[in-house]
């Protein structure tokens, strides 16, 4: 009988490895179709046909919309990218001399971060219809990697209040370093700090990102900077 229990524990071994939940796998998907505007599209999709990464691709889907400006009354990227083009075709018919420079949308995704509670996907969207410059956002997307679900602050952060004057400090001393001697009323216009929309994870810690024109003037561009983990760990639900 005793012969038998290492082959017992071995197939216990097996069946818990069987088990055990295995990372998403992501690809990117590409969108080519062809387009008088200038579009480019490339996003992050998980890969498997289940449940959970139906409702990952339609929580980074619904990101996307939120994020693109000309998808307020779209319901899928696809029907977004047509509406845009058929945009520009009519701008360009009424306003032929006005057909350069050509309309712009570019989307595309980055995996940041993956753990078994929480997965992080930047999304950027760049769009231009004329002028001076063109319009960009970048969505922070923190998902639920045992749902799917969309994670807001309260769902990361334990102490919001606690974890914003952290924040503040690090903010600070991120400007020091600063060549322009910018101060924290440059940033927010004479009003106290706050935190930022989008904060996800990275593999070094927590990001902080202000998209253009939510702090400081648009010649500044993104305002960005990182907690580590070590700092923030006190403040975090999830990792």
């Amino acid at each position: 009988m005793k012969k038998l229990i290492p082959f017992v524990v071995f197939l216990l071994v097996l069946s818990a490895c069987d088990n055990e939940v295995k990372p998403l796998e992501f690809k990117t998907n590409t969108i080519s179709t062809a387009f008088e505007a200038d579009i480019s599209v490339a996003y992050d999709e998980a890969i498997h046909s289940n449940d959970l990464s139906k409702a990952i691709n339609k929580s980074i889907e619904t990101a996307i919309l939120h994020t693109v400006n000309s998808a307020d009354k779209e319901t899928d990227i696809d029907a977004v990218l047509k509406h845009f083009n058929d945009e520009y075709l009519k701008f360009v018919q009424e306003y032929p001399e006005a057909a350069e420079p050509i309309w712009e949308l570019n989307i595309e995704s980055e995996l940041t971060y993956q753990s078994p509670e929480i997965i992080t996907i930047a999304i950027s969207a760049y769009e231009f219809k004329g002028g001076a410059h063109g319009n960009d956002q970048v969505k922070l997307l923190n998902l639920d990697a045992k749902t799917g679900n969309t994670l807001e602050i309260n769902d990361i952060i334990n102490d919001v209040e606690g974890f914003k004057k952290l924040a503040e400090a690090k903010f600070l001393k991120s400007i020091e370093k600063d060549k322009n001697n910018l101060t924290m009323e440059s940033f927010f216009f004479g009003e106290p700090f706050k935190l930022p929309e989008n904060i996800g994870f990275s593999e070094e810690g927590l990001i902080l990102l202000y998209n253009v024109y939510e702090v400081a003037s648009y010649d500044l561009g993104y305002t960005e900077f990182m907690i580590p983990f070590e700092d923030a760990e006190a403040f975090l639900k999830v990792h």
